[in-house]
């Protein structure tokens, strides 16, 4: 029986190679219960939510990875974000419903760019790479970004559908004394063309151990205990307060002089906070920036 929103890592022992596995349900429903999207950016989004995920899962980290595509076309962002713990989030923006069976270059349009930054959280540096994005597929973009920026050799494969989403990556072990194995490497040539065998239907259907063992029959496979993914948007009211904080007092003043009240709305999770004349006020008490309160004598 396949596991729910479960992330396993794997192991080509004789290969060399090691792989993460991820199937995203509650964890993808969430998100697709915040927002409404049309098939073809719904597994876009999909895709780019499995991703990021594994991406994820190959880093040593406790802060915050995100993916990201931007471009002038139909789908003009697409964003999902991965943390240490297995919280993901994630959204999409677009102008207008790209046809049935466009792919990812027609959805995001001319001189569009793919990017992954990692925020290692703690105050630690942050790092950015970015490519332009080539190929049909989200699969394809990534699979471009690693071969141009990671020393060891790295490829994914990702479906999305209306109920789940899911992917598989493989990377490259340091060979004997550090020396990394090759793309050129009998070992990792061989895991490829084996991991390519498998389809869309293959990863969303199947669990970890029964997908590996078809791919990998004749491989010595070593299957990691799975851990748990979720949906986890860490928005909060007072998140959104320093926010505010941060605009100051004219900014503050302006929004309450014209709408009454700050509304302020989270794009992932939908979440909705209200700040009325009095909450502005005391937002802004610390900073000795107090907007006016309107004056409600009759």
């Amino acid at each position: 029986m396949r596991e729910a929103d479960t992330l396993h890592r794997f192991m080509l022992e004789e290969a060399g190679v090691r792989g993460e596995w991820v199937h995203l349900d509650a964890a993808w429903q969430a998100l697709l219960q915040r927002h409404e999207y049309p098939p073809v950016v719904r597994d876009l989004l999909g895709q780019a939510y499995a991703a990021v995920a594994l991406t994820a899962a190959t880093l040593k980290f406790n802060g915050s990875l995100i993916l990201q595509v931007t471009g002038p076309g139909p789908v003009h962002m697409i964003v999902a974000q991965a943390d240490g713990q297995g919280r993901l989030r994630g959204l999409a923006r677009f102008r207008e419903t790209p046809p049935e069976g466009a792919t990812l270059a027609e959805c995001a349009g001319e001189d569009a760019r793919l990017m992954l930054t990692l925020d290692p959280g703690d105050g630690g540096e942050r790092y950015q790479g970015v490519v332009e994005l080539e190929g049909e597929t989200l699969a394809d973009a990534m699979n471009v970004y690693f071969e141009r920026s990671e020393q060891l050799p790295t490829r994914l494969w990702l479906a999305s559908g209306a109920q789940s989403a899911a992917g598989m990556l493989l990377q490259a072990l340091p060979g004997e004394g550090g020396d990394a194995v090759t793309r050129d490497s009998e070992e990792w040539s061989r895991a490829t063309i084996l991991a390519e065998t498998t389809t869309a239907d293959e990863l969303l259907e199947l669990d970890a151990g029964t997908l590996l063992g078809r791919l990998f029959a004749e491989e010595r496979v070593r299957l990691f205990d799975g851990t748990g993914v979720s949906f986890h948007c860490p928005c909060s009211r007072e998140r959104i307060g320093e926010t505010l904080r941060s605009l100051g007092r004219d900014e503050i003043r302006g929004i309450i002089e014209e709408q009454g009240a700050v509304d302020v709305t989270c794009e992932f999770c939908n979440a909705h906070y209200h700040f009325d004349p009095v909450d502005a006020e005391a937002l802004c008490a610390a900073e000795g920036t107090q907007p006016p309160t309107p004056d409600t004598r009759q």
